[in-house]
Formats: structure tokens, sequence, C-alpha cells
């Protein structure tokens, strides 16, 4: 059983606003401390904390926060972060308010008793995944876990990931969480048998799924856990036992066709499923098809992620198939699978059924120009309110630039466009820019690397974004862009350098920099513009 953990190959930059730097999470302590300790309505009420008080109620609720954002965010990775600082902000103050109402602690003989009863109240969330990833033993279980029997707590969540059980400690684990099943509605469990034999790995996971049989929950992680059709049968009694799940996480599991089959075989109901992710995965065509039927049973799905599971065209076909049937979908990723044209067209066909999708993650499915042109023009006549297109290395030429650009157009609140890796050059950089020079006040970040782009592509893009009000980043590397190109590129971006990505990659040679060749250049560049005449790029009101 492989029990490493594989990471996403491809990442399109991005500006990312979490975790916190370290100075942050120190401030937000200093902050809330001296919050804590200033006189008020409510202190007048409750009582005022001493500034030691403060000061350790400060980092409790920071760390609690922290942890509570940071579950969020590795639940949505392609985010730039910033729901997760608003989870980490509106948490803070929510427990900085409970500590205000309890007031200052009771003493007995100058020293502070803790009230367990109300922390715990106040806490819904148990989460031991902080700290580095580390085997934990029978001992360490045993202290870990108290807070799961405290009196009155009303935990309602439990987070085991990044600690590696063993079968001793299972066995400790088993009656802290029969204390606490009926009051679960989620549960993490990702990473938690790293580095264990097959065998024992097996019976921790039989030990935790017989103490959580019968959990109303409506979140399960079972991620990275290398899990295989054994792994996914160890956790039967939990699979069979759930009729409500709304989130369901198998990510990075080894889930091969066996495996996939297996899943579709145990869970009893996902018509509550609103989010379903099987990144990274060996499921293959024939496993498409089992987690094909699992979603043609998932009505209110709106979150659906397949990335990296090896799925070729048959399959893809299936999975796109079983799609349509989900009107409610509003993120949809499907990158890194071989899907090819006849799978692009089929996706194309299920495109329309969504009326509310906001993100498509399309990249590396080989959908060539005619699978591309056929998404494009779907995603053109629908979803309106679309804010991330990524479709890069995809082979995509120029040829379907202008289907391309007309679809970009008509996507006024798009927020990320990721073209990269493909073979666009001037003629497709040119007719995608011009589509986005009028409105898409919401930009945030184009992604054009790779695409064999030169001096004219890159001036019209730069042009058409460098005004966007809140526009981040324009990545342009790894292109042909001359000498003067570049200049002329920086020239642009001269008040706002930190909008252009870096360009150390980029690679002038065969451009030629002589006035014949800058006249081609510019010959070229109104021939292009010429056809933009021609080209009907409706903007939505």
């Amino acid at each position: 059983m492989d029990l490493t953990t594989q990471s996403f190959q491809r990442r399109p930059l991005s500006i990312k606003l979490w975790p916190p730097s370290q100075s942050t999470r120190i401030m937000l302590m200093e902050r809330m401390t001296k919050n804590l300790t200033a006189p008020s309505v409510l202190s007048r009420k409750y009582g005022l904390l001493s500034k030691e008080e403060a000061e350790e109620d400060s980092k409790r609720i920071e760390e609690s926060a922290f942890a509570i954002a940071n579950q969020h965010y590795e639940k949505e990775p392609d985010g730039d972060g910033s729901s997760a600082v608003q989870v980490y902000a509106t948490q803070s103050s929510k427990l900085m308010l409970e500590v205000i109402k309890r007031g200052p602690r009771t003493k007995v003989d100058g020293e502070a008793i803790l009230p367990e009863k109300a922390i715990a109240a106040s806490e819904t969330v148990f989460d031991i995944s902080g700290g580095r990833r580390a085997f934990i033993d029978a001992e360490e279980a045993e202290e870990l876990l108290k807070p799961l029997k405290a009196p009155g707590n009303s935990y309602k969540k439990v987070c085991f990931s990044n600690r590696s059980f063993g079968l001793d400690a299972a066995r400790v684990a088993e009656p802290f969480l029969l204390s606490v099943k009926d009051k679960l509605t989620e549960v993490d469990l990702s990473d938690f048998v790293a580095g264990r034999p097959e065998a024992e790995a097996l019976e921790v996971m039989n030990i935790f799924s017989s103490a959580l049989e019968g959990c109303k929950l409506r979140c399960l992680d079972l991620s990275n856990n290398a899990l295989g059709e054994k792994g996914v049968r160890a956790f039967g009694a939990l699979l069979k036992s759930q009729n409500n799940l709304e989130e369901l996480y198998l990510m990075n599991d080894g889930i091969s066709e066996e495996a996939a089959l297996a899943v579709c075989e145990l869970l009893p109901s996902t018509e509550k499923l609103r989010i379903l992710h099987f990144h990274n995965n060996m499921t293959g065509d024939e496993g498409a098809l089992a987690i094909s039927e699992i979603v043609k049973h998932s009505p209110a799905l709106e979150d659906f992620r397949c990335s990296s599971t090896r799925i070729g065209s048959d399959g893809g076909v299936s999975l796109c198939e079983a799609l349509s049937t989900c009107s409610r979908i509003k993120k949809l990723d499907l990158r890194d699978n071989m899907f090819g044209v006849e799978a692009g067209v089929a996706l194309s066909k299920a495109i329309p059924s969504f009326a509310d999708l906001t993100e498509v993650y399309f990249s590396y499915l080989n959908l060539e120009d005619d699978g591309t042109e056929a998404l494009a023009h779907a995603l053109k006549e629908s979803a309106p309110s679309l804010e991330v297109l990524e479709m890069a290395g995809n082979d995509i030429t120029a040829k379907a630039g202008a289907t391309l650009a007309a679809c970009i157009a008509a996507k006024q609140f798009l927020t990320k466009l990721n073209l990269s890796e493909n073979e666009l050059k001037d003629e497709g950089a040119i007719l995608i820019g011009k589509a986005l020079e009028e409105g898409h006040g919401q930009l945030v970040e184009v992604d054009f690397s790779t695409n064999a782009i030169r001096r004219v592509g890159a001036r019209v893009l730069a042009q058409a974004v460098v005004q966007k009000p809140g526009f981040k980043m324009l990545n342009i590397n790894s292109n042909f862009i001359s000498e003067e190109g570049l200049d002329e590129v920086k020239d642009i971006f001269k008040s706002s350098p930190n909008m252009l990505g870096p360009l150390d990659e980029n690679d002038p040679e065969g451009e030629d920099l002589d006035e014949e060749a800058d006249e081609e250049g510019a010959g070229n560049e109104d021939e292009l513009e010429a056809k933009l005449k021609d080209l009907e790029i409706k903007h939505e009101e």
C-alpha cells in the first residue's frame, strides 16, 4: 500500500492570501489582548480580564481560528485564500466575544482555574492536526483525546489528520469516538495512517469505521490514505451508514477501478451530496463508469473534482453524460485527464445544464482545437456568471482563437483566465487581448505563458489588462518576445510593475529585430486586427 502523498503537478501562477505570516498572527494576538483588557460595556457586565489571562486566551483563540480557517482553505486549494482569511477573522471575533462573556477565570489560592464546561461548550471543532506530521502512540492518544470526554462538550467535528494512528492508539481512540459519535456531523480522517504497514493500517481503519458507524455525517474526508479497494472496504461500516452526506473527499487514495466500484456499492445514498472530490487517483476509464453512477444519483452536486484520475476518452464521455443530470454544478474540475476531442465535445453538451457555473478547470485534457471550440461555444451561450476559466495545456492553436475570444468577451465576471502551455501565438493572443479590453472589471489574473507569442501579442495583452481596477498578475513568461517587446511591456506596466509576472524564461531567439522584421510584425498586427472587424464579440449587460 503506497502511503505517500502526491501533489498536483501543474499549478497556475496566483497570488495567495493564505496562510498569514507569523508576524500577522502575532499582531492579531496582540490586538485581541488589547481588546480583551480594555474597559467596555461588556467588561463592566462580565468583568475585566488581566493582561496575563488575556494573552493566554488570545493565543488559544488565534490557534483555534487558524486551524478552522486552514481546514477551510484545504478544501479549496485553488482559491486565493480570501475566503480562508474571512473565516479566520470571523472565528477570531466569535471566540473573543465568548471569552469576554465568560469573564475572568475564578481563582483558588491564587491559581487560575479553567472553567472547562464553559470553554468546551463554546468549541465545536476538535482538531489535533496541527504541528508536524508524526506517529501517535497509545499514551499520547489518551492525553490528546481527553477533551472528547469533557462534560458538556459540543464537538460536532473531529479532525485527526496529519497524525498517524497505530493499532494501540486506534484502540485508545475507539471509546472516545463512541462517546461523541451521536453529536458528530463532520469527520476528517485524511492522512491518519501514514507510514503504517498495510495490515495494521487496514485494522486501524476498521476500528475507526466501526466506532463511527451510524454517525449522521454531512462531511467525511478520507483523503491521503492510499485506500485502494481494501481500504474502501475497511471503511464499509461507516460508509454504509451514511444517508445524508453533503461533502465527500477521497483524494489521493489510490482509487482504482475496483475501489471506485466499492465506493459506488457501499454508499447507500448521495441524494444530498453537494461536494465530491476524487483528485489524484488511478481510476481510469472503467473506474470512471462507477464514478458516473455516483454522479447520476447526486442531483444536488455543486462542486465536482475529478482531476488527475487517468480517465481517457470513453470514461470521459460517460462521466460528462452523467454530469449533464447535475443542474446545480457551480465548480467543475476535470484537469489532467486524457479526455481528447470526443470527451471534450461530450462535455460541451453537458455545459448548458449548469446555469450557475462559476469555475471551470479544463486544463491538460488533450482537447485540441475542435474540443476547445465546442466548449468555448457552449460556455459563451450559457454560464453567465463564470469567474474562472482554465484551459491550459490543450494544444490550442490560433484556429480556435476567434471562438475562444468570443466566449471570453461574453464572460464579463471573469476573475481568472489561464490559457498557458498552448500554441495560440500572436494571432490568438491579439484576438483574446481585444476580447478582454472592454469591461471585465473584476479580472485579477491572466496566464498566457508558453504560447509562442512575440512582441505584438505581448503588447496587446498588456494593454488589455493594465487598467483593470483590481488586476494583479499577467503571466507571459516562456514566450518568444523580443528585447524591444519586453521593454514595451515593462513600459506599459511602469506604474504597477508588480502586476507583471517574471520574464526570466522568455526566449527572444528567432525574433528578427531589424526594420524589415518590425514592418512584417506590424503588417501581421494590421491583418489580425482586420480580422477582428468580422468577429462578433458581444458583451453581456
